[in-house]
């Protein structure tokens, strides 16, 4: 029978950016040792999990495509995401990654350089799950920090939630990005905050 699911964006949901102070940019974490989990994220998760949902992850990393870092890297930074989450109790039952980029970068890994149906907002990395892990997409949700992260959400029938922090304006994912295609489900500042939200939602679809 099909399970009710949530599924997670990484970088700004789960784990925060990298700040490169000295170089004076942000990028998605690239090295396991640079892994730190968002405030209130693992009790969210936790809360997540205690009400029934099955919790996975789905992330679009293009580095290695952009010639950006070597892909093991990605590997072994969503593997320290999973291995330290389980560290605290929670379970992801699947990460699904998109490594593709529609144009890539100088030294980029010509067989990741193509377009595909699963980098987001393409519902592809959503559906997969969804499949694989025989989810409910009526009572399953999509959890990220970016607009093209509630369009995948939509496309692949899934409720949209968006985690938005409004002081964290020089990674803004909505400064330079996409317009909304369509406005998230609910929104909050933090994954704990969301998963209350969520909670209460599905008990009322219960009723």
């Amino acid at each position: 029978m099909p399970r009710p699911g949530v599924i997670l964006d990484r970088d700004g949901t789960v784990i925060d950016f990298h700040r490169d102070t000295e170089h004076g940019v942000v990028t998605p974490a690239f090295h396991p040792k640079l892994v730190r989990f968002l405030p209130g994220a693992i009790d969210g998760l936790r809360a997540l999990a205690s009400k029934g949902f099955v919790l996975a992850m789905a992330t679009n990393q293009p580095g290695a495509a952009k010639g950006e870092l070597p892909r093991d890297a990605i590997e072994r930074t969503n593997a320290t995401v999973v291995e330290r989450l389980a560290a605290e109790g929670v379970v992801l039952a699947r990460v699904a990654t998109c490594l593709h980029h529609p144009t890539g970068g100088d030294g980029g890994d010509p067989a990741l350089i193509r377009p595909c149906d699963c980098r987001k907002p393409s519902p592809g990395l959503l559906l997969d799950l969804i499949e694989k892990l025989d989810l409910d997409p009526a009572r399953s949700w999509f959890i990220g920090d970016t607009p093209t992260d509630v369009q995948a959400a939509h496309r692949a029938g899934l409720k949209a939630a968006l985690v938005f922090r409004a002081g964290r304006c020089e990674i803004c994912p909505l400064r330079d990005g996409p317009a909304f295609e369509t406005a998230p489900d609910l929104a909050g500042s933090s994954l704990d905050e969301i998963a209350g939200r969520i909670a209460f939602v599905a008990s009322a679809q219960a009723e």
